[in-house]
Order: C-alpha cells, then sequence, then structure tokens
C-alpha cells in the first residue's frame, strides 16, 4: 500500500470520525434540552425531535465524503488506485476540512438548537423562529461540504 494510500485513508478517518464525534456531542446536548422541556409538555415532543436532529446533519455530511474518497481510491470496489503523496494529501485535507467543520459546527448547532427548545419550552408557537436559528449554524458545515466535494472530485 503507498503512502498516498495511507494519507488518503487518514482523511476518511478524519472526515467521518470527527464529523460524527461533533454530530454526537451536538444532539446529545440538545437531548438533554429536549428531556427537560418534554418532561413538562410531552406534547412537545416533536418540536423539540426536529431541533435535537438537525446536529446530525454533520456527520452524515463526514460519512458521505469519507465515501466519495473510497470511492475515488478504490477502496469500494476493491481495485486501489495508486495515488502520489501529494494526491494522498489533498484527500486527507478534504477530510480534515469537512471533519473540523462538522465537528465545531454540529457541537455549535447543539448549543444553539438547546436553546431554542428551551424558547419552545416557555413559548410553543416560537418553533419555527428556533429552528432558523439553528439553521444558520448548518450554513458553516455547508460551506465545509462544498469545500470538501470540490477538492475530493479534482484530486484524481
Amino acid at each position: 500500500m503507498s503512502l498516498g494510500i495511507v494519507f488518503a485513508l487518514l482523511g476518511v478517518v478524519l472526515a467521518v470520525g470527527l464529523a460524527c464525534t461533533g454530530s454526537a456531542k451536538g444532539v446529545g446536548i440538545a437531548g438533554e434540552s429536549a428531556a427537560g422541556v418534554c418532561s413538562e409538555h410531552p406534547e412537545y415532543f416533536g418540536k423539540c425531535l426536529v431541533l435535537q436532529a438537525l446536529p446530525g446533519t454533520q456527520g452524515i455530511y463526514g460519512l458521505l465524503i469519507g465515501f466519495m474518497i473510497m470511492r475515488a481510491v478504490g477502496l469500494l470496489s476493491g481495485a486501489l488506485v495508486d495515488l502520489s503523496v501529494y494526491q494522498g494529501l489533498a484527500f486527507m485535507a478534504a477530510g480534515a476540512i469537512i471533519g473540523i467543520g462538522g465537528l465545531f459546527s454540529a457541537i455549535a448547532q447543539g448549543k444553539t438548537a438547546a436553546a431554542g427548545i428551551s424558547m419552545v419550552g416557555v413559548q410553543s408557537n416560537e418553533s419555527g423562529k428556533a429552528i432558523l436559528m439553528a439553521i444558520m449554524v448548518e450554513t458553516y458545515a455547508v460551506l465545509s461540504l462544498l469545500a470538501s466535494i470540490l477538492i475530493t472530485l479534482y484530486v484524481l
């Protein structure tokens, strides 16, 4: 196995590992708040669940880039491509961009969603505003995703 493949696989680890870690943390933060609100207002479960689920998208983005890198290097087909070190480093950079962007944006989105869930607990008709606030944080995960996609598509 070439050093380029090793770097590319490290990119998969960074993309999936960091983005999923951030999503788990963000969903957990929002879930703690949702549990508190739902214990007093079980009828708000659906509104709380939507907000709690939002930080989970970053993990999906990381997984998407991980699959794109694995497909590009031939890991999914079983026919590994001979990558240069520079190509491997480019794949690793693509994984790092979504991994780091996903990690931090998911945690921030979890905190924003938790605040929105608390707002819903007080004024249930404000769930749309709470969702919009949490989605604003998602913008930066999407920018990370786009940068990672562009790098992944143009490495080979």
